[in-house]
């Protein structure tokens, strides 16, 4: 009820005491939907702040503001350093007026979304606060009054349109009246609740009350109230801010509840995706008995062979198809066979891992919304504030790293990102140590396996690279592609040579299937 016309009656009436002697030395607006007046009486100052956002519109009265050295704009230059002459309520009307000498008048109309103070010369709009309602310019002064015939007559001859015909009641006053059974009541109770009404809004009391979806000012006797006042100034004022702290808690939570849901979607996606790749890797355990089978029966098979059936070993007169590399001998393709079943076994238990890793995240994140949903007032939420702040710094290092990472038992494998993240990950990101890893003879990605302090690189986890780095080069798309690998000691770049272009000193080549055929 802030902006009723009830209550700008009495802040009006207000404003005429505490006014009188006061200039007008300052107006000004620090954005679009705010505008501040300064009032001097040579003894003090008296600050009127009018905020206008879309979804609150709102007159309060700070004890101090401080004026912004820059994106500042004054306002209303015709009545700077005129004398207050009076305060004006229009009748039935959400507005009021300070009057400047004999023909201003500076009119905060608060008319909700279509809020605006207007400065009139005479009965005429002078200039606008808000250009973008252009329609308040052919308003008059006078004809901001309205007229409301308050007799029984008119009340029992409007019992279809009440709302309408006493319009500066407004939505607060019919939930009041609703409140207390206005509907059932009748006709002679209605008008007695009325009249009552009525005389509460003329000598009201002021109280925050604290409703479901915002903070309300209200003039009605109000259980549970938040703060009451007898002064309507200092009652909008601390409304005011009471309001702007509780829109702060309110955005800063929607805003963890978003952060917080947009992760444990994120968390949910990830874990479905793992656990099919989980459940594929179970069932898809093959590959140790086809070498076994190629083992056993390598007498049967021809160099240049590309499938073979054979008997199974678990189950008798059960034929098996095993696929074969015809460039291989039988005893190369056992082996590479054991190297993909181990790989596989390092996958699953890697999963595993991951899956209880990220079962416990999404646990911890589920609590997380449950206690930012009912967190009470901002001291409970600065722990989770604190803890994304970190985590989006976090993040954002990652984001700012030359190289994508990669984890296969238990060593970290870091791909570069493009030709200029090469040349940064190899010269900067890299040790002597670390073992390096490219595509032989095209352009494709360097590739670093970190080197751990007293542990040779494993046979499998070279492959894994090295099949990376066929992955990330022009030969992904072929069935071998050469690796050149070495110590990164060996690899130096030359002055003026190209981004990603870099010498190797020593290097050995492997032969290996691009990463993506082995999925």
């Amino acid at each position: 009820m802030h902006n009723n016309y009830y209550f700008l009656r009495q802040l009006a009436a207000a404003l005429e005491k505490t006014l009188s002697g006061f200039t007008l030395v300052s107006c000004f607006s620090q954005n679009k939907d705010e505008l501040v007046l300064e009032l001097n009486n040579r003894e003090r100052s008296f600050f009127i702040k009018a905020t206008l956002l879309p979804d609150f519109q709102c007159l309060s009265f700070p004890t101090a503001f401080h004026r912004a050295r820059k994106n500042s704009i004054d306002l209303f230059p015709e009545i700077i350093l005129q004398p207050v002459k009076g305060i004006r309520q229009f009748n039935n009307e959400r507005s009021l007026a300070l009057l400047f000498g004999d023909r201003h008048a500076l009119v905060f109309k608060m008319h909700g979304r279509q809020a605006n103070v207007l400065l009139f010369d005479g009965q005429q709009v002078n200039a606008l606060f808000r250009n973008n309602f252009p329609a308040d310019l052919d308003l008059t002064l006078s004809g901001l009054d309205r007229s409301i015939d308050w007799s029984n007559q008119n009340f029992v001859a409007h019992q279809q349109d009440l709302e309408a015909t006493y319009f500066t009641f407004g939505k607060p006053v019919w939930e009041y009246l609703i409140q207390n059974k206005f509907s059932e009541k009748d006709l002679s109770g209605r008008w007695k609740l009325f009249e009552q009404t009525r005389q509460l809004l003329e000598a009201p009391s002021y109280a925050v009350r604290d409703l479901p979806t915002s903070l309300q000012l209200t003039l009605f006797p109000a259980q549970n109230a938040l703060r009451t006042f007898s002064n309507p100034i200092e009652a909008i004022s601390e409304f005011f801010q009471m309001h702007q702290s509780r829109s702060a808690f309110d955005k800063e939570k929607a805003g963890l509840l978003a952060a917080v849901r947009g992760r444990i979607k994120q968390t949910r996606a990830f874990l479905e995706k793992t656990r099919r790749r989980h459940d594929e890797v179970t069932v898809d355990q093959h590959f140790q008995a086809w070498a076994d089978l190629i083992m056993a029966n390598m007498h049967l098979i021809n160099v240049g062979t590309e499938s073979i059936e054979l008997d199974d070993f678990n189950e008798p007169g059960k034929k098996i198809i095993v696929k074969l590399r015809k460039e291989l001998s039988p005893q190369k393709n056992a082996e590479a066979l054991y190297r993909k079943s181990k790989n596989r076994t390092i996958e699953l238990g890697t999963l595993n891992e991951t899956l209880t890793r990220k079962e416990k995240e999404l646990a911890t994140m589920l609590n997380q919304e449950h206690e930012i949903l009912n967190a009470a007032d901002r001291s409970l939420l600065h722990p989770f504030a604190a803890a994304f702040s970190s985590q989006a710094k976090e993040k954002d290092r990652k984001l700012t790293v030359p190289y994508h990472e990669h984890e296969f038992a238990g060593y970290r494998i870091w791909v570069g990102k493009n030709s200029k993240s090469n040349d940064e990950l190899t010269l900067h990101y890299t040790y002597k140590d670390d073992l390096w890893l490219h595509a032989k003879d095209v352009a494709g990605s360097h590739v670093i396996i970190k080197h751990q302090a007293g542990k040779p690189f494993p046979k499998d986890v070279i492959a894994h690279a090295a099949s990376l780095a066929a992955y990330h080069s022009k030969r992904k798309n072929e069935s071998l592609c050469p690796v050149a690998m070495t110590p990164a000691k060996y690899v130096r770049k030359r002055k003026g040579d190209p981004a990603g272009a870099v010498v190797v000193a020593r290097e050995e080549v492997l032969m290996v299937e691009p990463w993506r055929s082995k999925r």
